[in-house]
């Protein structure tokens, strides 16, 4: 396949895919209404490389949300790294979490820029059953907590002051604490959003908050709400509606992906207390997730999928962030992410605003493939599985083998070093910067909030570290009759 891209000072407007058998006639016009061979020459060299990987499917469709760590999808498209690969793809905003997951189920889109949580919890049942497999991993970090003028105010007497006056960082939730028990006191719900029950910002919330001793409740068998024995009630709403929502006070706080947290600092409506890098430092985002069924059918589409993603991650990080400002004006188009600008190149430059005037570096706040950001490792999988049996999700104890077997049921490390070897043998990529040897693990890791320390290869053993959140062989039903005995 061919793909003869049109271009308006360096912007792709539109494609227009061409079938192999084609492509010398397609040629041989363009050279006799034009009379331009170096056009003809160009017009062979397109998406060739494509030929190196037999193609089951060639015109895609995929979902995302409106937020800055889609920027992958949207690079791959706009560089024409999709094409390279004799992929013609388009892009479609989704409404939501359930609906984008939902129409990868159906068939609707081919793949979709995912919560590291839904293919998890597809998997097992928690919501809607489906075999959801990623063989991508989108991004580290790129989160925040933000907190409306108000709670903040009253925070922020709890915090301490670095000697230039500002706050010292990380902010923890020690200092909400007494906020969220006065209201209490009052009879009062203390009411933060989170995107989706099965989303990073729920998790990491919901770890925030535990870290400062604020209980953000459990998910029962018949109670899905996520709100038994809680102080603070989480419920979903959805990324652009975070900042309305908390003007119109019917949050506090919420934890959402940029540039919503970037939004209410421009609007003057509330203040990011922090960011999931100090929560997590470098913690696993989205995903690129596809169905069990689309993947099988489709092994050669799927690792040409990853590569052109794998570039777009590279192209996003090469040479220090070099080409973020660019990335900015990609993703801030209306087609993607469709905030202003200087909205999203508040964090994604590698700068983040706290309180209004409060400009920090913060260099790894979006990160797309340093650290080995794209792998899919188990331990990251390992890690959302414990948050969801932490909090009642998973309803019963589970031993550490099952949740390796799930890991590898939907994490597929194997797809993505052979679209990684490929890119190798291009000169597309470069050896070192990917993860040969690995067993999927990354080392324990020591970089949260509240100091515990995380090893994929025990999550019973980690579970047992928490003093907020279910145990091993705990259940929610158990915690709630003890509490009320």
């Amino acid at each position: 396949m061919c793909i003869l891209k049109l271009r308006d000072a360096g912007r792709l407007v539109s494609s227009v895919m061409i079938k192999p058998h084609k492509i010398k006639k397609c040629a041989e016009a363009i050279q006799s209404s034009l009379g331009l061979l170096v056009l003809v020459t160009g017009l062979f060299s397109l998406a060739l490389n494509a030929q190196e990987l037999e193609l089951e499917k060639d015109e895609l469709k995929f979902g995302f949300i409106k937020l800055t760590d889609m920027a992958p999808l949207a690079v791959a498209y706009e560089l024409g790294y999709f094409e390279d690969e004799g992929l013609f793809v388009t892009l479609e905003p989704q409404a939501n979490w359930k609906v984008l997951l939902d129409r990868v189920i159906d068939g609707e889109l081919d793949g979709a820029h995912m919560l590291a949580g839904q293919p998890l919890g597809a998997t097992i049942g928690f919501g809607t059953k489906a075999d959801i497999v990623t063989a991508f991993s989108m991004d580290l970090n790129g989160n925040g907590i933000t907190v409306s003028n108000d709670i903040w105010q009253q925070m922020k007497a709890n915090v301490p002051m670095g000697n230039d006056g500002k706050p010292v960082h990380p902010v923890k939730a020690d200092a909400l604490k007494p906020v969220v028990d006065s209201f209490r006191e009052d009879g009062k719900p203390f009411n933060m959003g989170m995107v989706f029950p099965l989303s990073t910002h729920n998790y990491e919330l919901r770890y925030w908050l535990a870290a400062g001793g604020i209980h953000p409740g459990y998910y029962g068998v018949q109670d899905i709400t996520g709100q038994i024995n809680a102080d603070a009630l989480l419920s979903v709403t959805p990324p652009p509606q975070m900042p309305a929502t908390l003007e119109a006070g019917t949050i506090y706080g919420y934890c959402v992906g940029e540039p919503w947290n970037q939004q209410a600092v421009f609007k003057g409506i509330g203040v990011p207390v922090v960011t999931d890098y100090e929560i997590w430092k470098n913690n696993p985002e989205k995903v690129f997730g596809v169905s069990s069924a689309w993947a099988k059918e489709n092994p050669n589409t799927h690792i040409a999928v990853v590569k052109a993603l794998i570039r777009a991650a590279i192209w996003l990080d090469e040479n220090n962030n070099a080409n973020r400002a660019e990335a900015v004006k990609i993703i801030s188009q209306s087609e993607y992410v469709g905030a202003d600008y200087d909205v999203i190149a508040a964090s994604m430059t590698g700068t983040f605003e706290y309180e209004k005037g409060d400009k920090r570096e913060v260099p790894d706040f979006n990160v797309f493939f340093r650290y080995y950001a794209t792998y899919p490792f188990y331990s990251d999988a390992i890690w959302y599985l414990t948050q969801m049996r932490r909090w009642g999700q998973i309803s019963e104890g589970k031993s550490d083998s099952w949740y390796m077997d799930v890991a590898k049921k939907v994490y597929k490390p194997k797809i993505y070093m052979q679209a990684a070897q490929l890119l190798i043998d291009e000169g597309k990529a470069q050896k070192v910067d990917f993860p040969f040897g690995t067993d999927g693990f990354k080392a324990p890791q020591a970089g949260f909030i509240d100091g515990v320390e995380f090893d994929g290869k025990k999550p019973n053993a980690y579970l047992e570290k928490f003093s907020i959140g279910l145990k091993a062989s705990e259940t929610v039903a158990e915690i709630v009759t003890a509490s009320t005995e």
